[in-house]
């Protein structure tokens, strides 16, 4: 076992609050990469390398170097306190393969939608099928090191309400991307405790 693997920490044994929770996004937006970086455990991955095959169905543009695309799901763990785990399902982002979505929104607490500035066109049918579907989610926008992009800017062309929060990221980095889980977790508490003090 390698010594990266030894050092991920273990479920622990206080942990009694499991929430799942899906990433989704565009295709090639970083959603696998943030599975990656963030997760307690060796993630799963359904990544296959890219043919030529699916030239003419993909829309690379913006992503030309990507080699790899995931075919079903992405998974891992992450143990936020000693009470909260949560279980993270990142979705394909291929349009062939947003059959998957709604299988994948089953049971599903709340919704990271990770936005690529450049393409955000890309993210139109998440938050469409996470509204249909009646999911909160916050929207992070991954740094691929483009122009920036104020936070209204992103909401304008979104279409995005200004209860639905938003958090600048970096995928790759696991503390970065462990704050967004946070952000989450903290928007769904607080909608909780808002249909609490209604009732």
């Amino acid at each position: 076992m390698h010594s990266s693997e030894e050092s991920r920490p273990r479920l622990r044994s206080t942990a009694d609050n499991g929430l799942k929770i899906v990433v989704v996004g565009g295709f090639g937006v970083g959603k696998t990469t943030m599975v990656r970086s963030v997760s307690d455990i060796r993630p799963l991955n359904t990544e296959e390398t890219m043919t030529q095959a699916g030239q003419n169905i993909d829309d690379t543009s913006g992503v030309q170097s990507k080699s790899a695309t995931t075919v079903a799901f992405d998974f891992g763990r992450i143990s936020l306190n000693e009470q909260t785990v949560l279980y993270l399902f990142g979705a394909p982002g291929q349009e062939r393969f947003w059959f998957l979505w709604d299988r994948l929104f089953s049971g599903t607490l709340g919704a990271v939608v990770l936005v690529d500035t450049r393409r955000l066109a890309d993210s139109w049918y998440a938050i469409d099928r996470l509204e249909h579907h009646g999911t909160p989610f916050i929207v992070a926008r991954n740094d691929f090191g483009g122009p920036p992009h104020s936070e209204e800017a992103v909401r304008e062309a979104l279409d995005i309400s200004g209860d639905v929060p938003m958090i600048a990221c970096d995928a790759r980095s696991r503390e970065s991307s462990k704050q967004v889980l946070i952000k989450l977790v903290q928007h769904l508490h607080s909608l909780s405790s808002a249909r609490k003090a209604a009732l």
